[in-house]
């Protein structure tokens, strides 16, 4: 996104490593300083490709759309046969691993975060100008309709974010707890 948006960048990495207070950072780029608005697209970006590869995988891959259809049309046993239809994919573990991953790592860091609430702001103002000044009825007929899809998209990759994410918390919860037990340690938090 930098490049595309004619700012340099600096030092790349993938490999995580720990920042102070014990939180991890799974990767950085740099980039030099730019205006808040190129700032901000920056910084939205590692969601907007994470959440778009989230949702090919989970809707393509993983089959969720089938799923979701069959449990509302047939109910549970339907969707169970879906489901045990699914994971015999030769290649399942490897997409669900992927968007296990992508999802986790999607989210933009505090830094990547910078420059939203100026941006917000400007829009809201825009917003609100514009509300002001009798495009209220202009923004609802020809924005509405965008910014659902936007809206729904979102709805569908967090969707499949929670579903994986919930399918994985209590194997590694178990995991976690027998781990803990074995050595003595108390595992993060």
């Amino acid at each position: 996104m930098a490049r595309l948006l004619r700012v340099k960048t600096g030092g790349i990495s993938l490999i995580p490593r720990t920042k102070d207070g014990g939180k991890l950072q799974m990767g950085y780029v740099e980039t030099a300083k730019t205006d808040w608005v190129r700032d901000a697209l920056i910084g939205m970006a590692p969601l907007l490709v994470g959440g778009a590869v989230v949702a090919y995988i989970g809707l393509v891959q993983l089959g969720m759309i089938e799923l979701w259809e069959a449990a509302m049309v047939g109910g549970a046993d339907a969707a169970w046969e879906i489901f045990s239809t699914l994971i015999t994919q030769p290649d399942i573990w490897l997409w669900f691993y992927l968007a296990f991953a992508i999802s986790s790592t999607m989210l933009p860091s505090a830094s990547d975060r910078r420059a939203w609430l100026p941006l917000g702001l400007v829009l809201l103002l825009l917003l609100f100008l514009s509300l002001i000044f009798g495009a209220g009825a202009w923004l609802l007929q020809n924005l509405a309709s965008p910014f659902n899809q936007v809206l729904l998209a979102l709805d569908v990759v967090l969707g499949i974010t929670l579903f994986i994410h919930l399918i994985l918390f209590f194997p590694f919860f178990v995991f976690r707890l027998t781990l803990s037990r074995l050595t003595g340690y108390q595992l993060g938090h």
